[in-house]
């Protein structure tokens, strides 16, 4: 079981640090030469080398205006003291109290196309109001945040650079094995550029945090501190097949024990901001646990593996499969199950409405049921850019970006067909002042009910400087009505 004091590497210091792993070349990357060795131990220069100028530091200022989403993986099992303490040592913050200072944000980040698009974690770059990139040539470029994903901790930045900035090769991290060789590159504590080494000391590690159970990540003993937050892991082939993310730690310093995403996982996320705005999951619909050793006996199994089924969800994909309590899935569309925290990861994986085969155990004997995979509601704070957002100059000028709401998270916010928009971010001091933030939902505009993003331009189209605009806001289960006064002059 993870210690609760399992922190998230949200980093003070950013760029790179670095970890390059031995992994094994997978189909498609037989081109990929592997770093030579030294007396029989790897050579890492050339891939630092090549892959250097690829990595970024990322800085993310927040104006100290308006309260801080809820970014990052709380601490959990810490009383509020240990968890202040925690929060100032790993959060990124350079002065206490981040929500009411203003304050810089430090990690790093690493370029995936020539056209500037990059990936960082989403805790680095959380409710920022503006974010920078700082290349090794030097320069500085304003980022924007394309989307986030704070389930799994991704964040998609773009910068323009006129499409000739440095790439770093995407590898296979379903190829790496426990014992190869992996190096990380970025800022730990301000030093920029460190490279560091290490192996793989795990894969499918799942820390059981209620934030990521659909994150099985890769546990490595790279050196892994403040400032390596969203930075690349590589393997020998000079290939990423990590997000550097979180760090297992009792003192707030590494021991021997951190955790990268898995860069299958991330490119997952990526796609599906690119091309649609936000990020879908698969959802069974089953609540597992262990199987333990009274269980064991108790059915006659041969071994613990399996994830047993405690209950099913009526309406769900698995309650229309016929997957009943008391059953232990062995294995979820060909990948086996070993234990209870292996199948949140592949389900989620899983693409909306694809049929899969579910194998069982059940009264003594396997059977194998299909089951069409339903989509898990959208995680209502996540920031999108994709899609219909609002930039008419009203919008603008109230300092907010809106986005549609499909019928999923209609129904997950308890909205009718037709109603409200979904504010996907904050860009100026009025709405920030005002306390609005991403994932609240505009119901109205001066009285006027909202129900689309076209509908939410034309209400807003001739607000100009000095105009008050009042707006009836949805958050959670409570509805308030926020005037935002549009002032006089040039936005701070």
């Amino acid at each position: 079981m993870i210690h609760p004091r399992l922190v998230h590497n949200r980093l003070l210091s950013g760029l790179l640090c670095g970890a390059v792993a031995m992994g094994l070349a997978g189909p498609g990357m037989a081109w990929a030469q592997a770093a030579p060795t030294i007396g029989g131990l790897p050579d890492f220069t050339g891939i630092v080398q090549k892959n250097a100028p690829a990595v970024v530091q990322v800085e993310a200022k927040y104006s100290g205006r308006r309260p801080k989403g809820s970014g990052g993986v709380p601490m959990q099992g810490m009383d509020p003291g240990q968890a202040e303490i925690f929060r100032r040592f790993f959060g990124m913050p350079m002065m206490p109290s981040p929500e009411d200072q203003a304050h810089t944000s430090l990690g790093s980040g690493f370029i995936i196309s020539n056209d500037g698009y990059i990936i960082t974690n989403n805790h680095v770059v959380d409710d920022a109001d503006t974010v920078t990139v700082r290349l090794q040539d030097h320069r500085t470029l304003t980022a924007k945040v394309v989307g986030t994903d704070s389930t799994y901790d991704i964040a998609l930045l773009k910068v323009s650079a006129g499409g000739n900035l440095p790439a770093v090769s995407i590898g296979d991290s379903q190829q790496l094995k426990p014992g190869q060789w992996v190096l990380a590159i970025g800022s730990p504590f301000g030093f920029d550029y460190t490279v560091t080494q290490g192996i793989v000391s795990a894969v499918g590690r799942n820390l059981g945090s209620r934030d990521q159970p659909a994150t099985s990540f890769i546990q490595t003993d790279v050196p892994i501190n403040r400032g390596n937050s969203g930075g690349p892991l590589f393997n020998l082939q000079g290939q990423v097949v990590g997000v550097n993310s979180q760090i297992y730690s009792s003192t707030g310093g590494y021991q021997g024990v951190a955790f990268s995403i898995p860069i299958d996982l991330a490119m997952n996320v990526v796609d599906q901001l690119k091309t649609k705005g936000y990020v879908t999951r698969g959802q069974l619909g089953v609540e597992v646990k262990p199987v333990d050793d009274d269980v064991v006996k108790a059915l006659k199994l041969g071994s613990s593996k399996g994830a047993l089924v405690v209950t099913v969800s009526p309406g769900t994909a698995a309650q229309k499969a016929g997957l009943q309590s008391g059953d232990i899935i062995l294995s979820f569309n060909g990948h086996a199950i070993e234990q209870g925290a292996d199948l949140p990861p592949l389900v989620s994986m899983t693409k909306p409405g694809t049929t899969v085969p579910v194998q069982v155990w059940r009264d003594g004997q396997s059977k194998t049921i299909e089951a069409t995979i339903g989509a898990m509601p959208r995680d209502k704070n996540a920031l999108a850019e994709a899609g219909p957002a609002a930039p008419s100059k009203g919008a603008d000028a109230l300092g907010l970006g809106v986005q549609s709401l499909d019928s999923a998270t209609r129904s997950q916010l308890g909205l009718q067909a037709g109603e409200g928009v979904l504010v996907a971010n904050v860009t100026g001091p009025v709405a920030a002042q005002a306390g609005l933030q991403p994932g609240d939902v505009i119901l109205m505009v001066n009285q006027k009910k909202i129900g689309s993003v076209d509908a939410f331009r034309a209400a807003t189209a001739n607000v100009k400087a000095g105009d008050t605009v009042l707006l009836l806001v949805r958050r959670g289960d409570q509805s308030n009505f926020i005037a935002l006064t549009v002032p006089d002059g040039k936005d701070e």
